[in-house]
């Protein structure tokens, strides 16, 4: 008898994400902790940004901010005046969780060719979770409530949140002057940590801008060619995420590049995820569906910059 490998088993597994209704049992809050880091583990993005565990399918994520000055000329013993006091700027986003589903079939033949015998269970949770954190990237990223795709348009993903401060590179490719006119356009209230953020972009574009500077006759040139060393933009990074799209424009050749503070991305996660298992008798196979909810949002929107129609 021949063995299967768990990349074999992930192969034949049926698996199918769609809009399916709730149901079955809900994990508890440490089985519930234990899926969701291996939801963040397996995600470039999700590891990047904040991560919000959900008490209800609708949560108000409040922020307190001075838009303004707030120190005045003081005199001793005496209160400002009413005119000079400080308000703060008291705004919220709401995360709306929205209701994703994976069902996966595997037949009685796979597990009983499975070397992995008793601990097979546990590793194709593992695999579902790996396949689930890929698909919430992707969805988390280039969500669309008007795309044709029906999982992309179940949310707006961060690329189409991103509007307040958006830069065209009229098909160009990704450049030093690029980069700068993103951080020029962003007001200045949000550029004062820049170690924080980072140019998000696509592998190639990332791919792009490393052969652009490896080309340089010089040995920091030569550092791009050889190492995997970060790129550095005015001490800020540019940060490939695998699922960033690659085929935007009428050409289907072009991409995105965000810049933000990644941590400004609060991916919110409901904690009633239910994860169940059933056998099939007459089909002869195991059945295993996952429910979660979730959903993205910038805590705050005017601190990304996005540059479109960048040329791969």
């Amino acid at each position: 008898m021949s063995y299967l490998s768990n990349r074999t088993i992930l192969e034949k597994a049926d698996l199918a994400l769609a809009d399916l209704t709730a149901g079955g049992g809900i994990l508890k809050p440490a089985q519930a902790q234990k899926f969701m880091r291996l939801l963040i583990k397996d995600s470039v993005l999700l590891k990047m940004a904040t991560v919000v565990p959900m008490a209800s399918p609708k949560q108000q994520i409040s922020k307190i901010k001075f838009g303004s000055r707030i120190l005045r000329p003081g005199q001793e013993a005496t209160a400002l005046a009413v005119g000079d006091r400080a308000k703060p700027d008291l705004t919220s986003v709401e995360l709306d969780a929205k209701l994703f589903k994976a069902e996966v079939r595997l037949s009685d033949e796979t597990l009983e060719d499975s070397i992995e015998r008793g601990e097979l269970r546990q590793t194709i949770m593992e695999m579902i979770a790996e396949a689930i954190s890929r698909d919430m990237e992707e969805v988390v990223v280039s969500g669309d409530t008007a795309s044709a795709d029906p999982f992309l348009a179940t949310m707006d993903g961060v690329i189409k949140q991103a509007t307040s401060h958006v830069v065209d590179a009229a098909a160009a490719h990704i450049s030093k002057d690029l980069l700068s006119d993103m951080l020029k356009t962003l007001p200045s209230e949000h550029l004062r940590d820049k170690k924080s953020m980072g140019f998000l972009t696509s592998v190639d574009a990332d791919l792009d801008y490393r052969n652009a500077l490896a080309e340089r006759a010089t040995a920091v040139g030569d550092k791009f060619l050889e190492g995997d060393t970060p790129v550095l933009y005015s001490g800020v990074p540019v940060q490939p995420i695998p699922l960033f799209p690659e085929n935007l424009g009428a050409g289907s050749d072009q991409t995105v590049v965000l810049l933000c503070n990644p941590k400004n991305i609060q991916v919110g996660i409901w904690r009633q995820i239910r994860i169940e298992s059933a056998r099939e008798i007459s089909e002869g196979t195991l059945k295993i569906v996952a429910t979660l909810r979730f959903d993205a949002k910038f805590a705050e929107e005017p601190g990304v910059a996005k540059a479109i129609n960048v040329q791969l």
